[in-house]
């Protein structure tokens, strides 16, 4: 794939590293430049890198709508040697690919899209935010540009990817535990939908529920199955629990619940975490049971955005409340959140694969 560039003046773009006095918030400030590629008469082609601006899209163009639109978020950190590293980005482009399947989308090859990627941060990497904590957030997308109102899987599409000098998930930090909020009016997805890939829809899907949680004094949702039966997801992340003989119960993944790239990744590292940590379905009764007799001592959530959260308490839609431990960030879950937010950072060496240079080419 050649990558054309056609990018902003000196004079327009940033000249210095970004290092800001502040705490970023998450996901609102942008780089200079994105990528973009077109996908037409059964071929990606155009590869180009553009200053970052809005689209000029059909107004009957699918993604508008139908939704025809996926989606991926990854994170590059900058290590002691002033180079930035992008983390598992392979995982990511596979699961691209995965949900392109699922919604009739042309795939887009592994290669291509890690070039993308490393080709825009290396374009803009004086935005990488200088900051404890802080990471150069990645967003790849895809949308349908077709202009047609009947319902089918689009002839043309676009890949993006933008970036987001980005600060915490969520604003308090890891230091402070969130709240859930255990629902059975909601639910995420049902077997046999698209609740196992990174479509738009989902997600749209699931403010409504998200606006019910902060309304009732919460960050976010836990999801049960269709049945009201089984942990799914919390929120947008896969949900954790930690049990009085130090085992990890991650849920088990269906096809109502998204292979979160964190989850996988601290399962993979299950030997040097020196953890027991198992998948299974989790039953919601015996869950809220085992938090109030002490069996369940920690919990929480795992996803790119925030990495770890841990949740302190849960609340129930009949006004009760169920304290995690001590309601505090517990042991274990604070050494998984070292190791893997070290592992990242370059603070801790990392397993084979797991971190890819951005080269400089620019």
């Amino acid at each position: 794939m050649k990558i054309a560039y056609n990018l902003k003046s000196s004079n327009e773009r940033r000249n210095n590293q970004l290092k800001p006095e502040k705490t970023l918030p998450f996901g609102q400030l942008r780089t200079d430049h994105m990528f973009l590629m077109d996908y037409k008469d059964g071929e990606w082609e155009n590869a180009r890198i553009v200053p970052y601006s809005d689209f000029s899209i059909s107004p009957g163009a699918t993604v508008l709508h139908y939704a025809q639109s996926i989606f991926e978020g990854a994170k590059a950190f900058m290590h002691e040697d002033g180079e930035i590293y992008t983390f598992r980005f392979d995982k990511n482009a596979k699961r691209l690919n995965k949900s392109a399947g699922v919604l009739c989308m042309p795939e887009i090859p592994e290669d291509i899209q890690m070039k993308a990627v490393h080709a825009l941060i290396d374009t803009d990497r004086l935005w990488f935010p200088v900051q404890q904590g802080a990471s150069l957030y990645i967003r790849p997308f895809v949308f349908g540009t077709q202009d047609s109102l009947g319902v089918f899987p689009s002839s043309s599409y676009t890949f993006a990817v933008i970036l987001s000098p980005s600060g915490p998930y969520y604003p308090q930090g890891f230091t402070s535990p969130i709240k859930l909020l255990i629902t059975k009016k909601y639910h995420r997805a049902v077997p046999g939908g698209t609740g196992h890939v990174k479509a738009s829809g989902n997600y749209a899907a699931s403010l409504q529920a998200g606006e019910y949680a902060y309304k009732n004094g919460a960050n976010q949702v836990l999801y049960l199955d269709h049945t009201n039966t089984y942990i799914d997801e919390a929120g947008s992340m896969n949900h954790f629990h930690i049990s009085r003989n130090d085992s990890v119960v991650i849920p088990e993944f269906t096809d109502t619940v998204l292979r979160s790239i964190t989850s996988e990744s601290v399962i993979e590292l299950q030997k040097r975490l020196q953890l027991d940590i198992v998948q299974k379905r989790v039953k919601v009764d015996d869950f809220i049971s085992e938090i109030k007799n002490g069996d369940i001592k920690e919990a929480g959530g795992f996803g790119t955005a925030a990495v770890v959260s841990a949740v302190g308490e849960y609340l129930l839609e009949d006004g009760g409340k169920l304290t995690v431990g001590n309601g505090e960030v517990g042991e274990i879950t604070k050494y998984i959140y070292d190791l893997y937010t070290g592992i990242q950072t370059g603070k801790y060496e990392a397993p084979e694969g797991w971190l890819q240079k951005v080269e400089r080419n620019i």
